[in-house]
């Protein structure tokens, strides 16, 4: 627990600088900083030429979708143990409509899994399993809410990376064919452009493929212990029901 609860914060720290390099360079640009030693990020991006503004919306997306998830997939804001703890109590103690009013209570998605069960706790086994399977489907759903969108930005920045060095190596021969090779200041730029694009759109798409995979990684995670703790519930108010029946 002790290296899990660290790697989530070294995560949550590479996210934090992340956005505010995002943000650093957004705000220069637009208020047009010098281009100084200490400005060479501002420089750079400078250089990469229009191809690094959409580069820039898609990390700042990226980190806001990034930040939001990782937030609200923390265990306790899915499956809290003192609400497990309370539930069970009441489900193995029979005291079903006590434990729909603390399912009530706790807004998270397992407290909604257990509660649509025991809405229907009078209608037999076969109706409590399928509406905890449906109320699982959709949690798990919502959990994995926005993931796809780091994806297609995982899959997109690269490609916005390549199309500004598509679009610097056509200036750079433009270039060369109307004044041959002695402009060399004019096709060192088209290939600075072309090159600069190309290591932005790796530089975002990298790391955000990486926190893609760690969130999806934690949905799985999630979902597979909610789904164990169903297994358990659906199981002791069978054993409940069946008792209630002799």
């Amino acid at each position: 627990m002790g290296g899990r609860k660290r790697y989530g914060t070294t995560f949550s720290s590479y996210i934090g600088l992340f956005f505010f390099y995002n943000t650093s360079i957004a705000a220069a640009s637009a208020s047009g900083t010098p281009s100084d030693e200490g400005f060479w990020i501002v420089s750079v991006f400078q250089k990469g030429g229009p191809m690094m503004w959409p580069i820039l919306l898609c990390s700042i997306i990226a980190v806001a979708i990034a930040v939001e998830r990782f937030i609200n997939l923390k265990r306790e804001k899915v499956i809290h143990p003192d609400f497990l703890q309370e539930v069970r109590r009441k489900w193995q103690n029979s005291e079903f409509d006590q434990a729909i009013e603390v399912c009530g209570r706790h807004k998270i998605p397992m407290s909604r899994i257990v509660r649509a069960g025991l809405l229907r706790w009078k209608m037999g086994i076969l109706e409590i399993e399928r509406a905890v399977e449906g109320a699982g489907n959709h949690e798990s759903t919502q959990l994995a809410a926005n993931l796809r969108g780091l994806g297609v930005i995982a899959n997109i920045a690269p490609m916005l990376g390549l199309l500004g060095t598509v679009a610097g190596m056509i200036k750079a021969f433009d270039v060369i064919s109307l004044s041959g090779t002695g402009n060399s200041a004019m096709v060192a730029s088209g290939i600075s452009e072309a090159l600069i694009t190309t290591a932005s759109g790796l530089i975002v798409g990298i790391p955000v493929l990486a926190a893609y995979h760690f969130l999806r990684g934690r949905v799985d995670q999630l979902v597979f212990e909610m789904e164990e703790i169903s297994i358990t519930f659906m199981e002791e108010i069978g054993y409940n029901l069946q008792k209630k029946r002799e």
